[in-house]
């Protein structure tokens, strides 16, 4: 059965919201036998990684870059897992106030390292949350829990 690991930082009801619609998408798998496990970036540890067969990373933009609890997340588990999760398949979103520029070249600086393979546009998002965009976070979960079936 595969396995997808979604890890994220969602300290706010807004980038709450944006993490939930990402987990309904990926539910979309379970009927085709993909896992779910939901881990908060300090909470997530190197067996989830290695037990993991695909990968959706979520973070708030914080003063442009990623959120200490992800960059935490990455610094324990880099270099025992490194080479399990080359051409894995991996996606992400960034939800930011203002500006997500430096998270972005940050989330792809680290996956990059980790030998990850897109499998979905990564979701950047800033200031406020509607339909279309809570939307778009729910295709992108579906997309990367489904990729996990073929």
């Amino acid at each position: 059965m595969p396995r997808l690991l979604v890890v994220h930082h969602s300290p706010t009801p807004t980038v709450r919201s944006l993490a939930e619609a990402v987990l309904t998408g990926a539910r979309t798998a379970g009927e085709e036998g993909v896992e779910l496990v939901e881990r908060h970036a300090l909470e997530a540890s190197v067996d989830d990684v290695l037990a993991a067969d695909g990968f959706i990373l979520g973070t708030t933009a914080n003063f442009g870059y990623i959120s200490g609890a992800l960059k935490h997340f990455f610094d324990t588990t880099y270099d025992a897992t490194r080479e399990w999760t080359a051409h894995k398949p991996f996606s992400y979103w960034i939800h930011g106030g203002y500006d997500t520029t430096g998270a972005e070249r940050a989330m792809t600086s680290i996956t990059t390292g980790y030998g990850m393979r897109l499998a979905a546009a990564p979701l950047i998002l800033v200031g406020a949350l509607g339909e279309e965009q809570l939307e778009a976070a729910t295709e992108l979960g579906g997309t990367v829990a489904w990729s996990l079936t073929m």
